[in-house]
């Protein structure tokens, strides 16, 4: 069954639209839904000619224990870099802050 993602325009976000994950775009709708319930956000950001965003999607986000897991506790939203390069930047800034 296809996820949020399905109805995206952006290549690499239709790549993950049939992960088990309940993924999210970027937008309004995920911040509230992270709100309303009280849940963290987990954000992946990635590009489609990304060797390591295709590894995760294999290994991580196609296993159905980690879905479960991340659909039960956070609220996902996965990004395309390409297309938001403002978020990229912003959250590799954050990262090195970390």
């Amino acid at each position: 069954m296809p996820n949020r993602l399905a109805n995206e325009d952006s290549p690499y976000l239709q790549q993950h639209k049939d992960n088990p994950v309940d993924w999210y775009p970027w937008c309004d709708e995920a911040f509230e839904r992270a709100r309303n319930e009280q849940r963290p956000i987990f954000i992946s950001i990635g590009y489609s000619s990304c060797h390591w965003c295709h590894v995760m999607e294999h290994e991580v986000f196609e296993n159905e224990a980690i879905a479960a897991y991340l659909n039960e506790h956070f609220v996902s939203i996965k990004v395309d870099r390409e297309e938001r390069p403002d978020l990229d930047k912003y959250y590799q800034e954050v990262h090195q802050l970390l």
